[in-house]
């Protein structure tokens, strides 16, 4: 499996994706509106057959939860994100915040030294020669575009990895009820010194708002931290995000953290 979590910034242990805080009983109109009660998802039958009908044409995934796990077929040449390249940077508290997707011939050995690290490879599980990151990264890059790499850049300066990728399109989708655009996210934070004072959770909220704004189809910004990863969770829950649900995947017991673009000016 990809990456499970990252590490983020609640004290000196490693976190990744975090979680959200519960929804406020103040605004039952808001709670109403975004209830995790509508399952989309196709029966079974269909998405084995749609899958088995994607690999005859060629079609390889570029998501993040495993290339044999085909979930949904994406539609040839739609730009799955709404070109994030061409984003722009947003300000926060921190600095003026931009994600620019991975460039393997320029990132690799940025990215292999961070996934090196003991604190993240403990989590994302992809330490190792330049090639196990470069796998990994072009797994993404070569799909369908379900899935972007990026890094983050504050105020000029490279400090972090990001994922973000079509939830709806995820082999997760198969673990809760997804709905249309929904966008996941994952964090990983580069150097240890930008560790530990909350700039984690200032990211956080700051790109999951910038899916929001960026994507106008998209309802809820996703993430799946390990439940037994506490800081992560924290880290999600002081970004804005709310705890909706506990689910198995395959290789974890999962938080699944919530963004809601009809809660965002509440939490």
């Amino acid at each position: 499996m990809p990456p499970a979590d990252a590490s983020a910034d609640a004290g000196a242990a490693p976190v990744t994706e975090l979680a959200t805080r519960t929804w406020p009983g103040s605004n039952p109109d808001a709670s109403a509106d975004c209830e995790d009660t509508l399952d989309l998802r196709l029966p079974d039958e269909f998405i084995a057959l749609f899958a088995e009908e994607a690999r005859a044409h060629g079609d390889t995934r570029g998501g993040r939860m495993g290339a044999a796990d085909e979930t949904r077929v994406a539609p040839a040449g739609d730009d799955l994100l709404d070109r994030i390249g061409s984003w722009g940077p947003t300000d926060t508290p921190a600095g003026a915040f931009h994600l620019v997707p991975v460039c393997i011939e320029r990132d690799l050995p940025l990215v292999t030294r961070w996934m090196n690290d003991p604190a993240v490879a403990a989590f994302w599980e992809l330490a190792g020669a330049q090639s196990v990151a470069e796998e990994h990264l072009r797994r993404q890059l070569e799909g369908d575009g379900r899935s972007v790499p990026c890094l983050g850049v504050l105020d000029g300066t490279l400090m972090s990895y990001w994922e973000i990728y079509r939830a709806d399109l995820d082999l997760l989708a198969r673990h809760y009820p997804a709905r249309p655009h929904d966008t996941g996210i994952h964090l990983l934070i580069g150097g240890v010194a930008n560790r530990g004072r909350g700039l984690g959770s200032t990211l956080l909220r700051a790109v999951a708002d910038l899916v929001l704004d960026k994507r106008p189809s998209c309802a809820r910004v996703v993430a799946e931290p390990d439940l037994r990863n506490t800081p992560s969770v924290s880290a999600f829950l002081s970004a804005g995000f709310r705890f909706s649900a506990e689910v198995d995947l395959p290789d974890k017991r999962a938080a699944l953290m919530v963004r809601d673009r009809a809660l965002r000016g509440l939490l």
